[in-house]
């Protein structure tokens, strides 16, 4: 192996693996849970108080979708 196709090798590993650092950030991940419970629920999920707490917790409290507990202070009433 030459040492070009050497260091492409290290720099799509370095690459590679700094995508896993970014997805591993539970505020990022915390984030995208709201935005993809605010698609599901629409009107009733209040995405941006969720992105808030995220922030403020710094990602600690993780909503789930599917778990009324893990976003029920994020959910409006039925009018």
């Amino acid at each position: 192996m030459d040492s070009g196709s050497r260091n492409f090798l290290v720099l799509l590993l370095l690459f590679a693996s700094s995508l896993l650092v970014v997805d591993a950030n539970p505020i990022g991940v915390c984030i995208r849970n709201c935005a993809q419970c605010k698609k599901m629920f629409g009107p009733y999920f209040e995405g941006q108080l969720c992105a808030d707490a995220c922030v403020k917790f710094k990602g600690k409290i993780i909503p789930d979708c599917e778990d009324i507990t893990s976003i029920a202070p994020f959910l409006n009433k039925f009018e």
